[in-house]
């Protein structure tokens, strides 16, 4: 049967980052992906927020996400307009609004997000608002929940400042790490040269060590946050 996914990430290029493979083999294997994405993912870069004049910066955003959603085979996309690197200047119940409303709209099995001891607030943020989001209350339809790692954020984080990325999920996306890292290039503008940890060849070498973990040529490393067997 056709599983229903959704992965709700922070900013354009957080969902590749952390699960671009595993999205391209579910889409493979006639699953339906949902991609959410909350914040806008440039205003961060100017000194104050300033929608109007980065406009062209997150135009060029939106298009790079529709791009690599394409490329991916997902189903829908829906970006949201939450300020950048500033989400905690947000109240949490309106962040859980909206993630309770796409969870609503596509009842879905499988949840993709991020980790809590990311560097990025927006992540923490996001983490803390999907886990309230799906309560496991009588009738939800959220059977698995994994948070994902995302280069330059998740492996940035010291020693002690907050739980280290430690997986215990992995997926096999030997057959599919170059369609994620040909989403990664519809990003180009967000990707930086090797030897950043966000670059084209960084992720590669990440997905190819990720996979020596397990035995395989490549694969994506998840934490399990929640599984329910029926």
């Amino acid at each position: 049967m056709r599983k229903r996914v959704l992965v709700i990430a922070a900013h354009p290029d957080d969902e590749v980052l952390g699960c671009g493979g595993a999205i391209a083999k579910h889409t493979q294997q006639g699953d339906i992906v949902h991609v959410l994405i909350l914040a806008e993912g440039a205003t961060s870069r100017t000194p104050q927020r300033d929608r109007k004049k980065l406009q062209n910066e997150l135009s060029t955003l939106a298009k790079a996400a529709h791009q690599a959603s394409e490329i991916l085979g997902v189903t829908s996309l829906k970006l949201h307009d939450f300020p950048d690197n500033r989400m905690d200047s947000c109240d949490l119940l309106d962040i859980i609004k909206v993630i309770e409303q796409e969870i609503v709209k596509y009842q879905p099995e499988i949840i993709y997000t991020h980790h809590i001891g990311d560097v990025n607030i927006d992540h923490r943020r996001i983490h803390q608002a999907v886990v309230t989001a799906i309560r496991p209350t009588p009738g939800s339809t959220v059977k698995t929940l994994l948070f994902f790692e995302v280069a330059s954020s998740t492996e940035w984080q010291t020693p002690g400042s907050a739980p280290a990325f430690t997986p215990n999920w992995f997926v096999d996306i030997s057959q599919t790490l170059s369609l994620k890292l040909e989403a990664l290039a519809a990003y180009e503008f967000e990707m930086r040269s090797w030897p950043h940890t966000r670059s084209i060849s960084a992720l590669e070498y990440l997905a190819r060590w990720r996979g020596a973990s397990v035995g395989v040529e490549a694969a994506e490393a998840f934490i399990l946050g929640r599984r329910l067997i029926s």
